[in-house]
């Protein structure tokens, strides 16, 4: 073979065996090195979260005291009915409430406990009897001629989880069970929809998942104005001084919280974590002048400008940077010497008896008049000690409010025990539970059908290990919540849905998500053509130069044999 002819054929030889290691191992190794890491995900159980069907079970024991069944009545009882009902919120989410209900006679300490002299003894008695477990309801039903209530009252709900309900006319004994039933019935669901959940408020819970339609906010509004569900709140109570030469202003704001807020927020420790600080600002000026009546021979603050006060103040209050917690504001403004007395009037031009109003998701303000402190021969500035239990006692009832306690008027013939010094009975601390735990499983339901949409749209973003630890984790706790919803289990169902939406939003909200959220194709032409198309030239003209030299010498051989 001529030497030229063996250059050609090593040339050859070394142009395949270039391409060869470039396609065997060059591409493989820049495909691997260079795609992007998506950790899995568990797809079809996300995909199942998209359909949410909730059940929600409550037990609830109805206890007949004596009197109020005949011997033949007493002999069938203890007996257990199960109810169920059905609703659906839309063609994704649907509700399944269940009633077990559990029929037995009074105890005779019980028998005690419902002979003293007034229903709010009798409940305290009962309390000390037993402890109903988180999220059930015992209802104790006591003869007409019973003299426990007041005339006119038929049912009493306490401060804990128990109910007394008083026989109706047409309940007398008589006749079977199931007829005496039959009429208990009604009537202990009205007291149910009152210390457990009704249907209004759980669809109010899932307003994050479902659009509500017009009609219904209006049963939507004490939802609207409290807080959306999170793991923690940041309470500040501020002291606006618009004038320290007028006044030296003295509150002993440690002593109020430790006394009137520090009860309902251990309380509501399942609910969310809580921390509060306190400030007084000096020179804080409310954003609207008022203006003096000369009829009432004060200082007016109407409805309609009450939103403009906000703003002015909102920019001297500051921020907690370091957290991302709702902020429930409390402001107690007292007025310079100049506009005192300063009073809040309504949308019907009467005035506010608190002399208080509150901003939806924002907090209160309370205007706090100090006048009869003036004397004509008062030096100035003037000290002032202010009422804590005064002042506190509005902030409680508004705090109620933005964390969605709701007091909503209580149905005819009800007689509902005074709040606690605790500031949280029982039974609304259950209805509170019930809403939050399907607040939340809903919101977790949504973040992380959202997070897995957006995850396979876009398939240049990074899901690493962390993120899918977390998705997994948050759906995990969902079903657990679910599971324990059915279950009757509420204090369980609140402690997962909190993880499950924890979990949720850190996944949803990982900055790792966004590193190769926007890196279009052009940008990759851009910088891989530079590398590639010098080293792939050369090897593709090799390529095709020796197949150009194959098919000219199978065109000689075919030429030679014809």
């Amino acid at each position: 073979m001529a030497p030229m002819e063996v250059e050609r054929q090593r040339g050859r030889y070394a142009a395949l065996a270039i391409a060869a290691v470039v396609i065997v191992v060059g591409v493989p190794l820049w495909w691997r090195t260079t795609e992007t890491y998506r950790a899995w995900l568990p797809g079809n159980q996300i995909s199942q979260l998209a359909k949410l069907e909730l059940q929600l079970s409550v037990e609830v024991e109805v206890v007949f005291s004596r009197g109020t069944l005949t011997p033949e009545q007493q002999n069938k009882v203890p007996l257990t009915q199960t109810q169920h009902e059905e609703q659906t919120v839309d063609e994704d989410t649907s509700l399944r409430y269940s009633y077990e209900t559990k029929y037995r006679t009074a105890t005779i300490m019980e028998e005690d406990a419902l002979s003293q002299p007034n229903a709010a003894e009798a409940d305290l008695f009962l309390h000390m009897l037993s402890q109903s477990t988180c999220g059930s309801v015992v209802v104790y039903v006591i003869p007409e001629s019973s003299s426990l209530m007041p005339e006119g009252v038929t049912v009493f709900v306490g401060q804990r989880r128990t109910a007394i309900l008083r026989l109706g006319p047409q309940m007398r004994v008589g006749g079977t069970l199931k007829q005496v039933l039959s009429h208990l019935e009604p009537r202990v669901k009205q007291v149910l929809k009152m210390m457990s959940f009704s249907h209004a408020d759980i669809t109010a819970a899932l307003s994050d998942r479902v659009r509500l339609s017009h009609d219904s906010h209006g049963n939507h509004v004490d939802s609207m104005r409290a807080f959306k569900s999170s793991p923690g709140y940041e309470i500040t109570f501020s002291l606006l001084n618009p004038d320290p030469k007028s006044h030296r202003l003295h509150w002993d704001i440690e002593g109020a919280v430790h006394n009137f807020i520090q009860p309902l927020l251990s309380k509501l420790t399942p609910i969310a974590n809580f921390s509060i600080d306190s400030q007084i600002l000096y020179y804080a000026v409310l954003g609207v002048n008022p203006r003096f009546d000369s009829n009432v021979k004060a200082y007016t603050l109407n409805a309609d400008s009450l939103a403009h006060v906000i703003n002015p103040v909102e920019a001297r209050l500051g921020s907690n940077a370091a957290s991302s917690n709702p902020v429930l504001n409390f402001l107690l403004y007292v007025p310079d010497a100049h506009h005192s007395p300063l009073h809040i009037h309504g949308h019907r031009k009467q005035e506010v008896s608190s002399n208080a109003f509150h901003s939806p998701r924002w907090g209160g303000i309370m205007v706090y008049n100090v006048n009869d402190h003036y004397e004509p021969d008062s030096e100035f500035p003037v000290d002032i000690n202010i009422d804590m239990a005064k002042v506190m006692g509005v902030f409680l009832a508004q705090l109620r409010l933005m964390l969605g306690i709701q007091s909503s008027a209580p149905p005819p013939g009800f007689l509902v025990a005074p709040v606690s010094r605790v500031g949280l009975a029982d039974w609304e601390l259950d209805r509170l539970m019930w809403s939050r735990s399907v607040e939340n499983v809903a919101t977790a339901t949504t973040t992380i059908t959202s997070l897995a949409q957006l995850l396979e749209q876009i398939g240049n973003i990074v899901i690493n290990d962390n993120i899918a630890q977390q998705v997994s984790s948050a759906v995990t706790s969902i079903q657990l919540a679910v599971a324990e919803l059915e279950a009757g289990n509420l204090a369980f169902a609140l402690q997962y849905s909190r993880e499950a939406i924890l979990a949720s939003e850190r996944a949803f909200f990982d900055p790792s998500l966004l590193h190769l959220l926007y890196f279009p194709d052009d940008q990759k032409f851009a910088i891989y053509i530079p590398l590639f198309l010098p080293m792939c030239v050369p090897i593709l003209l090799s390529l095709l130069k020796m197949a150009s030299e194959a098919r000219q010498r199978r065109k000689e051989k075919q030429a030679k044999k014809d």
